[in-house]
């Protein structure tokens, strides 16, 4: 009698769907799955492994024997191993054994759809299931709305292991305690969001996440799958949407992980021109691949449906967009139209987008996309790829590159600060502070504003100011709120205890504010991938070092007046011109004292006047503060 009986969860239709790339929950079938068979309670295992010639079942149930538990290959050349092993069940570790038909490989492979790992630096994959009870019914009905692009979208970007640490051993939170600790923070903090770094399973700490041998399964270093659901759960129930970082992109070379899975080039191109990326020692997925491209977009629905996950940042889309990315001439083809683009890459993309909003029309994906590639996020009917938004990078290098400067030196690199809207409405542009720009030896945000300690600070403030008035949504990485003079360590709490000094907890208290500030005047985001949700009234004052504009919602009445004096002088009597007779009131100023700024605010009205003998052209007097942003509306 064999150890493995005959049984399948696939259909003929799911095999030609899996064939022909278009099967998009495999999860459904692939993996361990606890069933009964006959009246037997067990296991059903199925890999996907074409240039196998015998693969096993090994795990702690029969003390990793090779050959005890041979899966039989499907008859369809699927490619598929498949079987029910009886009394496996839920916590039993295993691997799957593979020989190979190519070179006699033997390997031992963990499952690639497996939904809990053990904890690294083990590398089994464990059966598993959770029958978790979702709480967020609430937030899942109305998600549409919070989730939309005329809504405000601040988005607080955390790596879990060092958020914050526990105790004398250093130990990072746990799933639990972060629906605890985490949620409330944000919560307090004001964001609509929160964006994960990878919480994939992956086996090496300092990859932070972004080398992925368990694509379904919630890492095990905080906790249970089910923990992590229950995460979410808090943060849905507190009216606060997730991002998971998502990585399409590469894998690792981990002997357990998905290269050369079978043998073979499998989940990765075979070509190193196209399968191997050279800057972070990583494989390449085979996007031309139909079984491959099913595995992705499956992986993407997978953390929709299974955990909620309310939108998805694709990780380093321009290396999956390039085919020269970061390689010299002889290092790559030509597409066979003699570009350099990646045709099966592009497709995947736009494949992936048009699944993911048909299924989940309330959530997002937000391109981490670095070049000029056109219409990431247009819909693809129109030949875009079909992202809700695309990270801004021209945007962050151009004003961090401009508050690094010296005061004294700003006025000679006005357009810097400006050049931002000449392209700002060609996507739905994200502004992105993230963890890439406070690391190796970037500095921190503080640590690149210049000036002594007040100037700093009050830079910093101006910073966030500007970004929180320019048209897109906000992500900010964590820490960046508290001040942090060090740069970001993954082995490393925040310095919390910089709150205990008054310019980090004057600056905390800020955002907390900007953030409410941003989410309850909808001038700032109704219309903001919109032409019409801005309007230009200087941006050529750069002998005060001066811009002002005006962002629109679909409210006249709330249109709110932005000006940033990017100089350290309080420039008196500042004459500006308004398009509309009235008065006008400031609402918002980073220059109060409880900011930690100097107080020099506008506290009266201030009526507008109209310019002498020109027609429907009026001007306003008003002071700004050195360093400073203030806000003011039509009244």
């Amino acid at each position: 009698m064999t150890n493995v009986i005959t049984h399948s969860l696939f259909t003929d239709f799911d095999i030609d769907l899996f064939k022909s790339g278009k099967h998009y929950r495999l999860y459904e079938k692939f993996g361990s799955h606890i069933e009964t068979v006959d009246g037997v309670e067990g296991t059903y295992f199925a890999v996907w492994a074409p240039s196998a010639k015998q693969v096993s079942v090994i795990g702690d149930f029969n003390h990793w024997v090779d050959g005890e538990f041979n899966l039989n290959v499907r008859w369809d050349s699927s490619g598929i191993w498949e079987g029910f092993i009886p009394s496996v069940g839920k916590g039993n570790l295993y691997k799957y054994k593979i020989h190979s038909n190519i070179n006699n490989y033997v390997s031992e492979k963990a499952d690639p759809y497996a939904r809990r790992c053990e904890h690294p630096p083990k590398t089994a994959s464990v059966v598993w299931e959770d029958k978790y009870n979702w709480d967020d019914k609430s937030w899942m009905h109305t998600r549409k709305k919070n989730n939309a692009l005329d809504a405000p979208y601040a988005v607080y970007e955390v790596h879990l292991g060092s958020w914050r640490k526990k105790g004398k051993e250093n130990r990072s939170l746990s799933y639990f305690e972060l629906a605890d600790e985490l949620v409330s923070y944000v919560k307090e903090m004001n964001f609509t969001h929160v964006e994960f770094m990878p919480i994939m399973e992956y086996p090496y700490d300092p990859s932070w996440g972004y080398q992925i041998t368990g694509y379904f399964a919630p890492t095990s270093r905080f906790g249970y799958p089910e923990e992590f659901k229950y995460l979410v759960d808090k943060f849905h129930q507190n009216e606060i949407g997730i991002i998971l970082d998502w990585v399409p992109s590469h894998f690792p070379e981990d002997a357990h992980g998905l290269g050369y899975f079978d043998g073979s080039s499998l989940y990765e191109h075979p070509d190193k021109r196209k399968g191997y990326h050279q800057d972070w020692k990583s494989l390449i997925f085979n996007y031309g691949r139909n079984e491959v491209r099913s595995f992705l977009i499956s992986n993407a629905i997978f953390w929709l449906e299974q955990y909620h996950a309310d939108g998805l940042r694709v990780d380093a889309v321009a290396s999956m967009l390039f085919l020269d990315y970061s390689r010299e001439d002889g290092e790559w083809e030509p597409n066979i139209y003699g570009g350099n683009e990646n045709l099966d890459a592009v497709l995947f993309l736009k494949e992936l987008n048009e699944e993911v909003y048909k299924s989940f029309p309330d959530v997002q994906t937000i391109a981490e996309e670095s070049t000029a590639f056109p219409m990431v996020s247009k819909p693809t009917f129109m030949g875009g790829l079909g992202f809700g938004m695309k990270w801004m990078m021209g945007w962050m290098h151009d004003t961090l590159d401009y508050f690094s400067k010296d005061t004294i030196y700003r006025k000679h690199h006005q357009n810097e600060i400006t050049f931002s809207l000449t392209y700002a409405f060609t996507e739905n542009f994200m502004l992105p502070l993230s963890h890439d720009e406070v690391v190796h030896g970037k500095k921190t945000i503080l640590g690149r504003m210049p000036g002594d300690e007040w100037q700093r600070f009050a830079n910093l403030r101006l910073l966030y100011g500007y970004m929180f008035t320019h048209p897109g949504t906000k992500l900010l990485f964590m820490g960046s709120e508290l001040g942090h003079y060090e740069e970001w360590n993954f082995q490393k709490s925040l310095d919390w205890n910089l709150l205990e000094f008054y310019p980090h907890k004057n600056t905390q208290n800020y955002f907390k504010d900007l953030n409410q500030f941003y989410k309850t005047t909808p001038a700032l985001f109704e219309k903001g991938f919109s032409e019409d949700g801005f309007e230009w009234v200087s941006y050529d004052d750069s002998e005060n070092s001066v811009i002002s504009y005006i962002r629109k919602g679909n409210n006249p009445k709330d249109d709110m007046l932005v000006i940033c004096n990017f100089s350290p002088q309080t420039l008196e009597n500042y004459k500006i011109r308004v398009p509309r007779k009235g008065k006008l009131l400031e609402v918002f100023s980073s220059n109060h004292q409880k900011y930690g700024g100097s107080g020099i605010v506008n506290v009266e009205k201030i009526t507008i006047k109209k310019q002498p003998k020109k027609v429907n052209e009026y001007s306003a007097i008003l002071v700004l503060p050195p360093l400073g942003i203030s806000i003011l509306k039509f009244c």
